[in-house]
């Protein structure tokens, strides 16, 4: 497995709940959590919309919840005339420790190219987050043979020419585009090989000790009725869940293990 210290399972919440539905979740979480407690060695961050950040904040704070705080997006500039948008610097003085770039959603519906997801990993790291860089194929690229040269170029346009250890920080996400809300996640062998595919491009860019360094996550319709399955795939490291993580009691579950 990549990172032996901690699983990191990730929960993006999209475009849904208000900030008052947002804090009523992270309570239900910490209630269905409260019992067993998040496993020794797995790490769990919360990716809410903007508006919800400082409530999920204060919630995570006041009742000493064990859970990091992420954002989906950031622009990649540090202020200006950008109408609508949030900079990765707003997001650090909210002690926000993980920002997903490069979510496929992003790519396809807001027209984010590989130097535009770069130069927000970029920001990122200014201000001193970790990315989770999304990296996956369609199902023609997957059926026409070019899965795998897509995902090494859109892992080498995030993360070349950096120092190692600035790659050795960085989460990938690895979410096959044709599982993503299909409800059919990709096997254990289907996403253990990307992955690899992943760890090997790391190396290539970075060194040979930087690929164990780099947790991995697998993106794409994870329940908890596959997530035990695909966690014990070797280079498998941790979840990216999208519409699982919206029920409590089922991230728990994911959570648990």
């Amino acid at each position: 497995m990549g990172d032996q210290r901690v699983v990191l399972i990730s929960a993006n919440w999209k475009m849904h709940l208000n900030h008052v539905e947002a804090l009523e979740l992270v309570q239900q979480l910490e209630g269905h959590l409260r019992a067993s407690g998040i496993p020794a060695g797995r790490e769990v961050s919360t990716h809410s919309p903007f508006t919800s950040l400082a409530a999920v904040k204060a919630a995570i704070e006041a009742d000493h919840v064990p859970f990091a705080l992420g954002a989906q997006s950031c622009h990649f500039r540090d202020a200006g005339s950008y109408t609508g948008e949030v900079s990765a610097g707003m997001l650090a003085t909210l002690k926000v420790r993980y920002v997903i770039a490069g979510h496929s959603e992003r790519r396809a519906q807001c027209g984010e190219t590989g130097e535009v997801v770069s130069d927000k990993v970029d920001a990122i790291y200014r201000d001193a987050m970790r990315p989770i860089l999304c990296v996956g194929e369609t199902a023609g690229e997957r059926h026409s043979g070019v899965a795998e040269k897509k995902v090494r170029r859109q892992v080498a346009a995030a993360l070349g020419d950096r120092p190692a250890e600035l790659v050795a920080a960085a989460v990938i996400a690895y979410e096959p585009l044709w599982a993503i809300g299909a409800g059919e996640a990709a096997t254990p062998e289907e996403a253990d090989e990307m992955c690899a595919v992943v760890r090997d491009e790391l190396g290539q860019l970075a060194g040979a000790d930087v690929p164990a360094m780099v947790r991995i996550h697998y993106g794409g319709s994870v329940t908890a009725e596959t997530s035990e399955a695909l966690l014990g795939a070797q280079n498998v490291d941790g979840f990216l869940v999208g519409g699982a993580s919206l029920d409590a009691e089922q991230f728990a579950a994911i959570v648990i293990g």
